[in-house]
């Protein structure tokens, strides 16, 4: 039953997943630019409530036509809409976007804030959203799939640019070459605060995710052209964003497939 509730959440519409109308820009070149608009349709803003305005706090990834995957940690007892089709951070009226407010919002059961643990959450949206050229789900990896040291991913949001400086006003994205478990988890990088169940990328002086890209995608484009989310934004040095043998650190998706499956078919 499950292969078919995910099934049924991809064939909506003449999109497929992963496959943006506009490419994104992608060089090998270590650096964070701002991105080709719409070039990654399945990230969304996380915002929340406060007084009669709203706020940025997390990104997301859009992975069906009503569901968004995102972090737990960025999860409180506030009051969110997810923006979707965003380019600009700080334009209210931008073309093809849309703001939805969540129906219901599942965060893992086995959360652990203290000790970083199962950092993840699905958003159920009130309405499902028809998708466009600026609106789009991202792949899912397969089952338990591992992507290899140094593997080119990229990391979307519209964090810090450096720490303790503003959000981006424009989507960015940055080259984060994957890092592998053995040496993630050496002493002198993230020892054992690392877990099997995670991801890391980036690090050794290169550019990081930062404060306001939580729970947003680590993106990996598949052999066939697609895209695909391989981690969620979870945490990083306190040090800076940008320290060596502290890379970014996320959620690795592939390891919550079943999780994923179970929350759709029962939601």
């Amino acid at each position: 039953i499950m292969k078919f509730v995910l099934l049924a959440l991809f064939v909506a519409g003449a999109y497929g997943c992963g496959l943006p109308t506009y490419k994104p820009v992608v060089t090998r070149v270590v650096g964070g630019d701002d991105v080709r608009q719409h070039s990654w349709p399945w990230q969304v803003s996380l915002q929340y409530q406060s007084g009669s305005s709203f706020y940025h706090t997390c990104g997301g990834t859009l992975i069906g036509n009503q569901w968004v995957l995102t972090a737990a940690h960025c999860i409180g007892s506030r009051t969110y809409r997810v923006y979707l089709g965003k380019h600009r951070l700080n334009e209210n009226n931008e073309a093809g976007s849309i703001a939805i407010s969540p129906e219901k919002i599942i965060v893992h059961e086995n959360w652990d804030s203290y000790n970083i643990r199962n950092d993840i959450a699905l958003i159920k949206l009130s309405t499902p959203v028809k998708f466009t050229d600026a609106i789009m789900a991202a792949c899912l990896p397969k089952s338990g799939e591992i992507l290899p040291n140094n593997a080119p991913s990229y990391v979307t949001g519209w964090g810090r640019l450096w720490t303790g400086g503003p959000l981006a006003d424009i989507l960015q994205q940055a080259l984060l070459p994957v890092v592998d478990y053995a040496t993630c988890t050496r002493s002198d990088w993230w020892g054992n605060l690392v877990t099997n169940n995670m991801v890391c990328a980036g690090g050794d002086g290169q550019l990081a995710s930062c404060n306001g890209d939580s729970g947003g995608p680590l993106n990996y484009q598949n052999s066939d052209g697609s895209w695909s989310v391989h981690g969620i934004v979870s945490f990083g040095s306190s040090m800076g964003c940008n320290y060596r043998k502290k890379p970014s650190v996320f959620t690795r998706v592939s390891a919550y497939i079943s999780w994923i499956n179970n929350v759709v078919a029962k939601n």
